[in-house]
């Protein structure tokens, strides 16, 4: 025994010395590849990208280069964004799974404790590329550290049909929720409503309801973000006109409609207009063929991008944030660090950003001096989504207690049960208890 123990221990001194000695030529003469590059994999689990463009460069190209590049193996995984925090919870649980997990919003917050800080990460990211936004540094990094690394803002801007407004007088967005509301009334009277989802979507829902609770003065909780302020008489006649403005002018078959919904409807031609990220123009513009208009022209051609309109007490918008989070259970931390570190060069995610055609907007300022963003005007409302987006859980800060109110939808289902039938007055109070049960706690 003592004989083999002393074999195994020269021949594995006689191997090292050949590498250390002769590099790659001594790592082929003992047989092996080196121990890094057998046990490495670094599992990245991302959403199913609404630009499948994007997906496709990142399995032939980007994660064979960072392969080859690092010499270590990526799991690119890829899951219905809707997936993403059920996954997240069950591999926190069981202390296995992905060693990479991208987070919407500020669901960060939820896995605050769970989460390896990136600050060194992120900061030099900042430094470089000419500071990360507001936005993002809010929803990622609770002042004391990076519980996530920024990746992008997925812009939430209206996509709508300019040849059916301009067949009811609207030659330009309505400005107003009052105008948009008339609009939508004579839009539906022609058999082509907007489309709206009021369900338990990661995004077209909260990204509607929350901006327009706070353009008509509504709010979560005070900034103290422990009082509970919802109950007001501002978000009462936000709920009272939600109700109208669902008769009068949606299609009322949207109110539990998911992220993919109302990409279909609107290039099936049932809806003139909905919110949403860029991706229903950018697969116009992918299939130009195969989406025309009634007239047989080309549907990309007919498409415009407008923010939400202003409400009494202003415009405002929230945009969905993707980032991504290190595990604390992972066992390959310093491989998804380099990764990381890889991914964000600016060779390497410039690839990636071009791919989107504007859909997604970087988390730092260097990007809007991108060519993207002049190539086609059509984009142009995009280019900002970063800088103004407000966070989830205005007026308090979007901490663990948002977190959990959003990724509950208590505001979406505050507008769906009026629009369903239930005063408005009653509406507000159910959202007041559900919310107080959450910053109470």
């Amino acid at each position: 025994m003592g004989q083999t123990k002393r074999r195994s221990v020269i021949k594995l001194a006689g191997s090292a010395a050949a590498v250390a000695s002769t590099g790659m030529a001594g790592i082929l003469a003992t047989g092996r590849t080196p121990a890094y590059a057998q046990t490495k994999t670094v599992h990245w689990l991302r959403w199913v990208d609404f630009v499948p463009a994007s997906d496709t460069l990142m399995r032939k190209e980007l994660m064979p280069q960072a392969e080859k590049d690092l010499g270590i193996k990526i799991n690119f995984e890829t899951v219905n964004g809707n997936d993403l925090q059920p996954r997240t919870t069950a591999a926190i649980q069981s202390g296995t799974g992905p060693d990479l997990i991208q987070a919407f919003n500020n669901t960060t917050y939820i896995y605050g404790n769970s989460v390896v800080d990136l600050s060194d990460l992120a900061e030099d990211l900042g430094k470089r590329e000419g500071g990360i936004y507001k936005y993002a540094r809010s929803i990622c990094s609770d002042g004391k550290m990076f519980m996530s690394m920024p990746w992008a803002v997925i812009g939430a801007m209206i996509a709508y049909r300019k040849s059916w407004f301009d067949e009811v007088g609207a030659t330009s967005f309505p400005k107003t929720w009052q105008e948009y509301r008339d609009v939508a009334k004579k839009l539906k009277a022609n058999g082509h409503p907007v489309g709206q989802t009021l369900g338990h979507t990661f995004g077209d829902a909260p990204t509607f309801t929350y901006p327009y609770l706070w353009s008509w003065g509504g709010k979560e909780v005070e900034a103290d973000g422990k009082t509970v302020a919802i109950n007001s008489k501002e978000t009462v006649e936000s709920v009272k006109f939600m109700a109208g403005f669902w008769k009068d002018g949606c299609d009322e078959g949207a109110l539990a409609w998911d992220d993919t919904n109302n990409n279909r409807a609107f290039l099936s031609q049932t809806i003139s207009a909905t919110l949403n990220g860029a991706s229903i123009y950018i697969e116009t513009l992918r299939k130009p063929d195969q989406y025309q208009t009634e007239k047989g022209t080309p549907m990309n051609k007919d498409i415009l991008h407008s923010p939400l309109p202003a409400g009494p007490a202003g415009q405002y918008g929230m945009h969905l944030l993707q980032s991504d989070m290190l595990m604390k259970y992972s066992k390959n931390q310093d491989a998804a660090k380099e990764f990381l570190k890889w991914i964000h060069a600016e060779k390497n995610f410039e690839k990636w950003f071009v791919s989107q055609k504007g859909f997604a907007t970087p988390c730092t300022a260097k990007w809007e001096e991108h060519k993207v963003w002049t190539e086609d005007p059509v984009m142009a409302p995009f280019k900002v989504a970063a800088r103004l987006g407000q966070a989830p859980g205005y007026a308090g800060l979007p901490n663990g207690k948002a977190a959990e109110a959003l990724s509950k939808y208590i505001v979406t289902d505050m507008y769906a049960k009026a629009v369903q039938g239930m005063p408005a007055e009653d509406a507000v109070k159910w959202a007041e208890g559900e919310l107080k049960k959450i910053y109470s706690a």
